[in-house]
């Protein structure tokens, strides 16, 4: 018999329990969230109304809507999700220092030789049961010796074995035998199973005391066992609904049958094969601090406090191999007031030359007030910063030193200008595969893409230097080149004309700038010197005629 005490929690309401607490609205209203499986709108998460209403998981949303007038549903975010799971399992921490999560809505505690600091199992779990309860959770709790056990009973505790056809259900019987559904034997030998419905029993928290893996087990159905669907429905044919009555099997038989995976989570919910609780490792953590005799509120004495700090901050960077993406300076007033400044950086670095001048450009946003007792220096983002090693000849080594050090001059100056306006204020073009003239280069961020390698991709033909939404333009609604046409408030004379390049709109996007239809590109010289862009559209959703899209240099 182990002496190991496990614990599993479920919150089989996550993902709603989690949109509840940002909009207290929704606590007066039926709420299911929404996510896209295979193309198909299915429910991942209810509330307490909407279940009650009717509203299960896997089902569809319109089946859902059917069912509950004035549903209100929200779109998954599983990120966010995963985010709050990481927040409940820092509170569990409180309980042991063992905590993992388990699937994307539970966790498992290893509670060995701690519960007797909450004054033994039943009260640690009245603790659990009230935490989250003030946290507006929905939980299921289970705790036994092992993880397989305690997964078991936190999500199967008072539910009742079930056949794969019930024998209830129309659609699933012949006509013929429908009228002997009443005759069949007993679900114990070998009939239809009665169908379960979820009351206020499957609300209980089980424990199964020490060396009672067995007895807690057996009434529970087999897909407890953490089982495929497909297996569990074999099993349920083939009789074999409950956990006792799979445990009384030939193990060598069973594995033949269904595969080592059915006899691996037997033997993990007994105790017979390890199943550790691994915690997640916590997330590295730089941060360096710097407490002074007397206060301070000059630019240089805060400065020459960041030439003691920064060395230990990129010290501590460089020993984890990773580098800083973005790093805040906190200044603690002696009033109890913190000033807080931030800069980013375009490339990871552990160089403290390279971020000491973007910190000196902000101090001068920092309110000393009656002085600063303590400075605070942070990498709130970093990233790894794989080293680079010369091979080969020295010269060819040397020569390749230089390149790099001369590379980092433009990230530096990213780095300064966005200091100023914002890293995502500095963008960059890269070219896009399209036939649309505004859609041949997309902007991305120049702190957080690469510049493009290679040449451009050519158009066919000339491309204007500006080009802007399309203009319309006063002139007869023919495709011929007007002679004299008006535009922005004046009237021009045409001088020479160009073209016609034909371009199609792109038939899969609904474009509002291009519901003009297939246009006619012209390249138009005016008698007052300019060379103008002009198309004709044939019309499409909108009336056809004359615009303006774009002027040459």
């Amino acid at each position: 018999m182990t002496d190991r005490r496990i614990l599993s929690l479920w919150f089989p309401r996550l993902g709603a329990d989690r949109l509840m607490r940002q909009d207290p609205q929704l606590l007066e209203m039926p709420l299911a969230v929404v996510q896209e499986i295979s193309n198909a709108q299915i429910v991942s998460s209810v509330n307490a109304d909407a279940a009650a209403r009717g509203i299960r998981t896997g089902q569809p949303v319109r089946d859902a809507h059917a069912m509950c007038e004035g549903l209100v549903t929200r779109t998954r975010n599983t990120e966010a999700e995963a985010a709050f799971l990481m927040v409940l399992q820092r509170w569990a921490g409180k309980f042991s220092p063992w905590v993992a999560t388990e699937a994307d809505d539970g966790l498992v505690v290893d509670l060995t030789g701690c519960a007797h600091l909450f004054g033994g199992e039943t009260p640690l779990l009245g603790v659990v049961r009230q935490d989250c309860s003030d946290l507006g959770l929905a939980v299921r709790m289970g705790l036994a010796d092992t993880r397989g056990a305690a997964w078991a009973l936190a999500r199967f505790a008072g539910q009742t074995a079930e056949s794969h056809r019930s024998g209830d259900a129309i659609d699933q019987e012949a006509r013929a035998t429908r009228s002997r559904a009443g005759k069949r034997r007993h679900w114990t030998k070998g009939g239809a199973a009665p169908v379960h419905s979820p009351g206020a029993h499957d609300a209980t928290h089980p424990i199964a005391a020490p060396g009672q893996n067995y007895s807690a087990l057996s009434p529970l159905p087999v897909a407890a066992l953490r089982l495929d669907d497909g297996v569990a429905e074999q099993l349920s044919r083939l009789g074999l609904r409950r956990i006792g009555d799979l445990l009384g099997q030939p193990r060598a038989s069973l594995a033949r049958r269904f595969g080592r995976g059915l006899v691996m989570r037997m033997d993990q919910a007994m105790g017979s094969a390890p199943e550790p609780v691994s915690p997640a490792r916590p997330p590295d953590h730089f941060a360096v601090r710097l407490t002074l005799p007397d206060p301070i509120g000059l630019e240089t004495d805060m400065l020459a406090g960041i030439d003691r700090l920064l060395p230990r901050l990129c010290g501590q960077l460089r020993d984890k191999g990773r580098g800083a993406r973005r790093v805040r300076l906190q200044a603690f007033r002696s009033d109890h007031d913190i000033q807080s400044v931030g800069i980013g950086l375009a490339r990871p670095t552990h160089d403290p030359e390279r971020i000491r001048p973007l910190l000196a450009m902000k101090l001068e946003n920092i309110d000393a007030g009656f002085g600063i007792d303590m400075l605070r220096l942070e990498a709130v983002q970093s990233e790894p910063l794989h080293t680079r090693r010369t091979v080969g000849h020295l010269d060819a080594g040397q020569a390749v030193n230089r390149r790099l050090a001369s590379n980092t001059a433009m990230d530096d100056l990213i780095g300064r200008i966005g200091a100023r306006v914002g890293l995502d204020a500095v963008t960059r073009l890269h070219p896009a595969d399209s036939h649309i003239p505004e859609k041949t280069s997309k902007i991305m961020a120049a702190a957080w893409s690469a510049p493009h390698e290679g040449e451009w991709r050519s158009a066919p033909t000339p491309r204007p230097l500006l080009m802007w939404r399309p203009e319309p333009v006063s002139a007869p609604d023919t495709p011929h080149v007007p002679q004299e046409f008006r535009w922005r408030g004046q009237t021009l004379q045409r001088r020479r004309a160009t073209g016609p390049e034909r371009l199609a709109p792109e038939w899969w996007l609904d474009d509002p700038d291009w519901r003009t239809g297939v246009r006619d590109y012209w390249v138009t010289d005016t008698e007052d010197g300019q060379r103008l862009w002009l198309f004709y559209g044939h019309g499409g959703t909108m009336s056809s005629g004359w615009f303006c899209h774009g002027a040459f240099a």
